[in-house]
């Protein structure tokens, strides 16, 4: 039996772990590794969105900035870096333009719809909020930029702490580790007691443990076969492994990594391994298929 938690995003709450809840990926993005340009369009966003709801998406992640590997990544805003030479992929006036009327949008046709919002810069975590977003979920566990949390503790607002070692362009010269799980577990719990310390209610944090963020490709299997150590944090978990790298490199065939478009099977196979483990939220970009696994998998892990 898994841990159950209340999750407080606002105006309402959340109940996890009685069922496994499905957050489905909406990239409003020209560069994402697995659907960039896809939706960039806005009409096809908010289409897609739609369609991930039918679909049996419990919420909708909105993204306007890819953190693929390799991607170069600041908070710095509209001035393009951070103050030590890194440019930024995308200013904060381009992804507010990206993800700001898809949002609005959603909402309009969808008012029950659950919105959260991919992004690590405080000022578009609040003009999301303010357009119905009621989750943050930050790839940078709150650290990039030093205005998040106090921003968040200001909209009471659900958030996701996610772990990530490094940037995505460091992440080729990352040192190996001894023991990936029990890094992560610490470096998770310093994160989020930090938070909690600056105003951020308990209540209100889900973690994620970041697989393929800064993780080689070896690093990921131990995450994945130890997942249930991250219970004793005593949150709320959510992962996303969709697609990802470490999949198509486990499903190699004939020396090649399986394609982006060829992991379906072993995405589902992975998410079907977390729920089994007690994972409360899956993050996918196939939301039809991952549905149909937590119909069943929940039969044994709830």
């Amino acid at each position: 039996m898994r841990p159950v938690f209340e999750w407080n995003i606002g105006a309402r709450t959340l109940l996890l772990g009685k069922r496994t809840l499905i957050m489905g990926v909406l990239n409003v993005t020209p560069d994402s590794f697995s659907d960039g340009g896809r939706y960039l369009d806005q009409d096809s966003a908010v289409e897609y969105g739609l369609q991930l709801l039918a679909d049996g998406a419990d919420i909708i992640d909105v993204g306007g900035e890819s953190t693929r590997p390799g991607a170069k990544v600041s908070p710095g805003g509209d001035s393009g870096g951070d103050g030590r030479g890194r440019a930024s992929v995308v200013s904060e006036k381009e992804e507010l333009q990206r993800v700001i009327p898809v949002i609005t949008a959603l909402k309009d046709k969808r008012k029950d719809a659950i919105i959260s919002v991919d992004t690590y810069k405080a000022n578009v975590a609040r003009a999301a909020v303010e357009a119905g977003a009621e989750i943050v979920n930050d790839v940078s566990g709150f650290r990039w930029d030093e205005k998040m949390i106090k921003t968040l503790a200001e909209l009471k607002c659900g958030a996701v702490l996610m772990h990530m070692r490094g940037r995505p362009d460091e992440w080729r010269n990352l040192p190996a580790v001894s023991d990936v799980v029990m890094l992560v577990k610490r470096e998770l719990r310093e994160w989020v007691d930090a938070a909690v310390t600056k105003g951020i209610k308990r209540e209100k944090i889900v973690l994620d443990p970041g697989f393929g963020f800064g993780k080689s490709f070896q690093e990921n299997y131990p995450l994945l076969k130890r997942f249930e150590v991250f219970h004793d944090l005593r949150y709320p978990l959510l992962a996303g492994v969709s697609r990802k790298s470490f999949i198509g490199r486990a499903l190699a065939r004939e020396g090649k990594d399986l394609p982006v478009e060829e992991r379906l099977l072993g995405t589902v196979a992975t998410e079907t391994a977390l729920i089994l483990k007690g994972v409360q939220v899956i993050r996918t970009h196939d939301v039809r298929a991952c549905a149909d696994t937590v119909k069943i998998a929940d039969i044994v892990a709830s």
